[in-house]
């Protein structure tokens, strides 16, 4: 599982670092894909897979469904950690996210987030609610 908040730099060559307790936890191949909220989401390929497998169950007669599924499966890219725990980005994720040069990767349970350091800050300050708040509200209507 991924926890936490971590501030890296994207390298000239479109690379950034992943946190070493996060590394310990990747193995092989991982994918990179457009994410909610302009960030870029990581997760395994095993991960992925899951996550796709889910879209593909929807209907295909919905025109919403194929969008949505298009637009994250579409950028996505295949990649594996160097020597030095570093993911390369491709310019268009990179463009999506917003990335310039500082970077804040974030753990979100099941997949890593990669996230413009000023729109993390800016996100995670949001008063968009309390968790307590946020908790009920997806109780009441039977999200949780």
């Amino acid at each position: 599982m991924f926890l936490g908040d971590y501030q890296h730099t994207l390298d000239a060559k479109g690379r950034v670092s992943l946190p070493a307790k996060f590394r310990a936890e990747l193995a092989g191949r991982l994918v990179v894909a457009k994410g909610f909220e302009g960030c870029l989401s990581v997760y395994s390929v095993e991960e992925f897979d899951r996550f796709v497998g889910t879209l593909m169950a929807k209907q295909d007669f919905d025109p919403e469904v194929r969008l949505l599924r298009r637009k994250l499966t579409s950028g996505a890219q295949e990649v594996e950690l160097d020597s030095a725990g570093r993911i390369s980005l491709t310019q268009q994720l990179r463009e999506y996210a917003g990335l310039k040069k500082d970077v804040a990767v974030t753990g979100n349970g099941d997949r890593i987030e990669i996230w413009d350091s000023e729109r993390w800050a800016t996100y995670a300050g949001e008063d968009g609610g309390s968790i307590e708040g946020l908790a009920s509200k997806l109780a009441t209507a039977g999200q949780l």
